[in-house]
């Protein structure tokens, strides 16, 4: 399948800053091994709300993955999330799914980036030297599985069977919940 343009409808009425200055963008992809994806967007101009979601054309089942990160090589790994999807990092952190929850196709590096942007956040802006020295540690281990010198697992759990771990390594499991529904 070739790549679809993407469509964009621009000057939309946006909920939180009451602007027209409110940008849609939709747009079909292929993930390889995954299949055939729309990728959502709306983005403020104004107020800079931005909002992303991934959602696969086919309808899949309810599943888990599970990855140990064991090296550099395992950075690479394609990772598809989606605003249904539950990220469990143990003794890390978890994204949880919800309003707020975004959706995107990138891969470990960039899923353990954004962890380590989030808990560099929370260092910066707590004044507790309990949470600020829980952060530098929290960094530290993602540093070092950035440089491939710890292991680390990544689980991501999605309802709606939208999300996905390319790679041999991962294992995939069904998760207890609803059945998708046939086309």
């Amino acid at each position: 399948m070739a790549e679809e343009e993407p469509q964009v409808v621009t000057g939309q009425h946006c909920v939180f800053c009451g602007k027209d200055t409110l940008t849609l963008t939709e747009q079909k992809k292929e993930v390889p091994y995954f299949g055939e994806v729309y990728i959502f967007s709306m983005s403020c101009e104004n107020c800079k709300y931005h909002k992303a979601d991934v959602e696969s054309v086919v309808a899949h089942d309810p599943v888990r993955y599970t990855l140990e990160v064991s090296g550099e090589e395992d950075l690479k790994i394609r990772i598809v999330k989606a605003s249904t999807a539950t990220v469990k990092i143990p003794h890390v952190t978890t994204i949880e799914p919800g309003e707020a929850a975004n959706g995107y196709v990138t891969n470990v590096e960039g899923i353990l980036r954004r962890v380590k942007h989030a808990i560099e956040t929370i260092r910066d802006a707590s004044e507790e030297e309990e949470d600020i020295n829980k952060a530098k540690n929290l960094l530290k281990k993602l540093n070092r599985v950035l440089f491939g010198d710890e292991k680390l697992k990544i689980i991501i759990e999605d309802p709606a069977g939208n999300s996905a771990i390319i790679s041999e390594k991962a294992v995939k499991e069904p998760m207890k919940g609803k059945k998708a529904k046939e086309e």
